[in-house]
């Protein structure tokens, strides 16, 4: 699934080509994604400008002049800058052509994205309003992590990829910055000291970062806007490398189970 980084260099990659540019027509050749993309929305986006486009938590805001149109990628979804003539391919459910004679193209083999619209202030939408800060603000920071976390028996995993804590933290991110940070991905959130919360704090916006400047980690389905796969698995310290050896001691990776999602740390240097 592309994570915060995937969205980000998405939508750093997207956003010259939209910017400024008027919306000529919008093509749906597949409505039923996550949730039915409105019918009327040709009608809708038709002859608008799009004036920004930003990002809260893993979703994509495209802002124009009566409303923000709102993108999710979901499981294996993509966006493209092509020319509105590039033949379409089996899995390209949604076009929105500019005026310029380009195209944003949304690929989506599994069909769990969202193509949504609202009038209102999106950050009151449904998906939108219970999202916990951005992991790169100022606002998130470790003394903020410590204040969420006290009297918590929630694996720290969970807990800080529950969105409503902080918003973005994807499974990928979360097993490298625990490593960073020397933490223990089922050491109980509320059983950890403020002084390692700083640092984990830190080892998040760190991941997230460094992930972003390569443009994401492609593991199966995720490529930029461009085309081109992100690089950050090349630097991956414990997802996905059970059994091989940790970067710091040497010693053999784990991998468990928590929350059903796969979780990588090393036993030696995570306490």
């Amino acid at each position: 699934m592309p994570e915060l980084p995937e969205v980000e260099t998405t939508r750093r990659g997207i956003a010259p080509h939209l910017q400024g540019h008027q919306v000529r027509e919008v093509i749906v050749r597949q409505r039923q994604l996550r949730w039915p993309i409105p019918r009327n929305l040709n009608a809708l986006l038709r002859g608008q400008t799009i004036e920004q486009i930003d990002r809260r938590g893993k979703y994509l805001l495209l802002g124009m002049d009566t409303g923000t149109l709102i993108l999710h990628l979901g499981m294996s979804g993509s966006l493209r800058i092509l020319p509105a003539t590039t033949p379409v391919q089996k899995h390209d459910h949604l076009d929105i052509v500019l005026d310029n004679g380009q195209c944003l193209r949304l690929r989506d083999p599994r069909r769990f994205g969202a193509v949504l619209w609202t009038r209102k202030d999106p950050a009151r939408h449904k998906l939108l309003q219970s999202l916990g800060p951005e992991p790169l603000s100022d606002e998130f920071d470790g003394d903020y992590l410590w204040q969420r976390s006290r009297g918590r028996k929630l694996a720290i995993k969970s807990f800080v990829m529950d969105s409503k804590i902080v918003t973005g933290v994807g499974n990928i991110y979360a097993n490298e910055a625990l490593f960073i940070a020397g933490i223990h991905p089922q050491r109980a959130a509320g059983r950890i000291s403020r002084e390692r919360y700083q640092q984990l704090a830190v080892a998040i916006k760190q991941v997230l970062e460094a992930a972003i400047r390569e443009g994401g980690t492609t593991l199966r389905d995720f490529t930029a806007s461009d085309g081109k796969p992100g690089y950050f698995r090349l630097k991956l310290h414990v997802y996905e490398r059970d059994q091989e050896p940790c970067h710091q001691c040497g010693k053999a990776l784990r991998q468990i189970v928590i929350a059903q999602r796969s979780t990588y740390y090393c036993q030696h240097c995570q306490r």
